[in-house]
């Protein structure tokens, strides 16, 4: 039997599409980290890949250049798009009599659409800003210090998705604005410097994933 190859690109691609969906479909979950000066702190279980999707980013721009990047990120939002036009489909369609479990299921993923939906934007402004960031930092440096425009891209990319993504998913208009917001900060502050120490921590996987893709794949680096 024939040996079956996968494409190294392809593999990349398959990482990131599943990155997606899945912090779409799960990311509601937030998990308590404490509390101090006045403010609950929680974080959103999408942490453990966030970063994954920002170094997939950084890699495919270091190696195929800026549009590839950008074609990837494209990518991302089409995938989330057609996943919530999907779940509001479903959830809108009558369920048969044995389904017993329509409740939690319009529960669950109701949330999701307005986290899709949120993710939409967030993931737009937030990988985009990652990808243009990177370039530039790129071009200033002469191609050298991937670390620094690695690290520099994606602390500002989650930044500002972290910012407009928890806004919008997590806004209870049940409550006030002075409530919302001391929910908010809660959340947004510790989920972005998570974020960014996950950053530094996966800063050899971008190297590793660069030096890996540049020996399978036989390319040199595309400039930005």
């Amino acid at each position: 039997m024939k040996k079956v190859k996968i494409n190294k690109f392809d593999l990349v691609v398959a990482l990131y599409i599943f990155g997606t969906i899945t912090v779409n479909l799960m990311g509601a979950k937030v998990m308590p980290l404490g509390s101090a000066f006045g403010l609950t702190f929680n974080i959103s279980v999408a942490i453990f890949l966030m970063p994954l999707l920002y170094t997939i980013i950084d890699v495919v721009s270091e190696i195929y250049g800026r549009e590839r990047a950008r074609s990837l990120v494209s990518s991302g939002l089409v995938t989330i798009v057609l996943l919530v036009l999907f779940m509001m489909l479903a959830t809108n369609l009558p369920a048969a009599a044995r389904f017993t479990a329509e409740p939690a299921y319009q529960e669950i993923f109701g949330i999701s659409i307005r986290f899709g939906i949120a993710s939409v934007i967030a993931f737009a402004c937030g990988e985009i800003l990652d990808v243009m960031v990177y370039s530039k930092i790129k071009k200033i440096t002469h191609g050298k210090a991937i670390w620094l425009r690695n690290n520099i891209s994606n602390c500002l990319g989650e930044l500002v998705d972290s910012v407009i993504f928890i806004v919008i998913a997590f806004y209870s208009f049940g409550q006030s604005f002075g409530e919302n917001a001391l929910w908010l900060i809660g959340l947004v502050l510790p989920y972005w410097i998570a974020k960014c120490v996950m950053s530094f921590a996966c800063t050899p996987l971008v190297y590793g994933g660069i030096a890996y893709m540049r020996k399978r794949n036989k390319v040199n680096t595309v400039d930005a």
